[in-house]
């Protein structure tokens, strides 16, 4: 637990990449909480919910209908600022049609909301997902609400107080690198023969191996560029063709 602040706080050090760092939010609440699955929406610069992280595709898929239809665990997290708990999904059908449906189709039957607030200020929400019914640990809800606080501050800190428009312009950055991010795992799905969540990996693994950031890399994965050519598979001065 305590590595996992230290690596969320270190994070922040230096070349700040706001996907990286949710990433690494969500996966460390799968490892720390028990949970099966995390998912992360952040709002825009103009408050509307964005899908920008999750543990697994399955999580991710949640996350993005929970946008879709406006509906979902999450969208009441950040709407209300406040933690959301369904202990049992079969019994939520009128509370969230969609989502619940789609949950229960993917093995989830459980799942809580917790906002991603600072103060008066809700920047997000994480989404905890598990197989199995019942009421998630009292203990674990308050790790998971401590590990949302510190991506907060984070997000929130990551750019100073008079700097409020910049903070938006990089929230809206990270939103945009998302989505050539998916691309890139598209094309290392198909190029490599791997699902989605190990092109991810792959993906990000070769950022930080050679200290660059995600975006950046995915975005030399979706235009061919020579230098990620190691990473798609392609032979070195042949370009990824």
């Amino acid at each position: 637990m305590a590595k996992t602040f230290v690596e969320l706080a270190d994070t922040l050090v230096a070349g700040f990449d706001v996907v990286d760092f949710l990433h690494v939010l969500a996966r460390r609440s799968v490892e720390l909480l028990n949970v099966d699955a995390a998912g992360i929406l952040l709002a825009d610069h103009r408050d509307r919910l964005r899908f920008i992280a999750a543990s697994t595709e399955q999580a991710r898929f949640l996350e993005i209908l929970q946008l879709q239809d406006q509906e979902g665990p999450c969208m009441d997290a950040y709407r209300l600022g406040e933690q959301v708990s369904c202990d049992d999904i079969t019994g939520s059908a009128q509370r969230w049609p969609r989502f619940s449906e789609a949950a229960l189709r993917e093995g989830f039957s459980s799942v809580n909301g917790l906002p991603l607030r600072l103060r008066d200020e809700t920047v997000g929400a994480l989404n905890l997902l598990r197989r199995s019914p019942g009421p998630l640990d009292p203990g674990d809800i308050a790790l998971g609400q401590g590990l949302a606080d510190v991506a907060t501050v984070g997000i929130v800190n990551s750019r100073s107080v008079r700097e409020r428009d910049m903070l938006a312009e990089q929230l809206q950055s990270a939103l945009n690198s998302r989505i050539v991010i998916e691309q890139a795992k598209g094309v290392l799905s198909e190029r490599r023969g791997v699902g989605m969540d190990e092109a991810f990996e792959l993906l990000r693994s070769f950022a930080r191996t050679n200290n660059r950031r995600l975006s950046e890399v995915a975005r030399g994965v979706v235009r061919r560029e020579p230098d990620v050519g190691e990473l798609v598979g392609a032979r070195p001065g042949t370009g990824l063709g």
